[in-house]
């Protein structure tokens, strides 16, 4: 006699039929403009030439990071990736990690100021970001495909949802972390809620809810070559074609440019968040 098996994976997957059938045309709709979106992205930037738009990153690089030795750094190592051929896929790979942490960073401070202050809210969710952080990352591409089919929309669901929890973490930390003694002189002098958190918590929390930006940035990168597996281009899409084709010199051609892209966007982030 077999043992009872407890239906876990069925309800998921009636589930996301259930979702699919009554709520397609929302993700229909959002996939269409995200889309959009990537296009025009990609578009301006390879409107440019190759060369000229990596000495505005370059540039851009020094004044966000007031740092020559950076600015270098991303100099040097974009004409690089250009020189391999690969300027075309490092293009879509910022253009896809730049919406996605835009996505993650839009919903991920919010939820993380909620989980702060909000007690009720903090134990719900913590246990949600536990569960998050600890699921393969090959999971996340399962529910994309049947709500938005391959391509890059279904790689940026994916590597939002993915990259999301050190944001709402490391932005509640930020938040938890202020000193009380500075939080009761507030209320002494009768801030309100939205007072104390705009001019005090807020901008104590700030190198903390950067570093957590920082994180959300990096495991975005992280998730360029899985993502590719679902449609995704860029860095990610070379390395999967190199190894579908047996092509270890042009797959590890794009894993230096996905770890130059890395570096660069590291090094930046970390040097805004040391001067906040």
């Amino acid at each position: 006699m077999e043992a009872y098996k407890i239906p876990i994976g069925d309800a998921i997957e009636w589930i996301i039929e259930f979702l699919v059938d009554n709520f397609s045309f929302l993700t229909k709709a959002f996939s269409d403009v995200t889309e959009r979106g990537i296009d025009i992205l990609v578009d301006v930037m390879m409107f440019f030439p190759p060369l000229l738009l990596i000495f505005v990153i370059a540039l851009l690089a020094w004044f966000l990071s007031k740092s020559w030795g950076i600015a270098v750094f991303a100099l040097l190592g974009l004409i690089l990736i250009w020189n391999m051929g690969l300027w075309g896929p490092t293009v879509s790979t910022l253009a896809l990690v730049i919406i996605s942490t835009l996505f993650a960073i839009t919903l991920g401070v919010p939820l993380g100021i909620l989980a702060a202050l909000n007690h009720i809210f903090y134990k719900i969710i913590m246990p949600i970001l536990d569960f998050m952080q600890t699921m393969p990352a090959f999971v996340y591409l399962i529910p994309a495909i049947p709500f938005f089919g391959l391509g890059p929309v279904a790689a940026i669901f994916s590597t939002v949802i993915f990259s999301m929890p050190p944001a709402i973490r490391l932005t509640c930390l930020g938040i938890k972390q202020v000193p009380t003694e500075l939080v009761e002189a507030a209320d002494a002098f009768g801030s309100t809620k939205w007072q104390k958190l705009i001019k005090l918590q807020l901008p104590i929390a700030t190198p903390t809810i950067m570093a957590g930006i920082n994180q959300a940035i990096m495991l975005a990168l992280s998730m360029v070559v899985i993502a590719a597996m679902i449609g995704a281009k860029g860095l990610g899409g070379e390395v999967w074609k190199a190894i579908q084709r047996l092509e270890p010199g042009r797959g590890f051609e794009a894993g230096i440019g996905i770890v130059i892209v890395a570096i660069i966007l590291d090094r930046i982030m970390q040097r805004v968040a040391s001067r906040q």
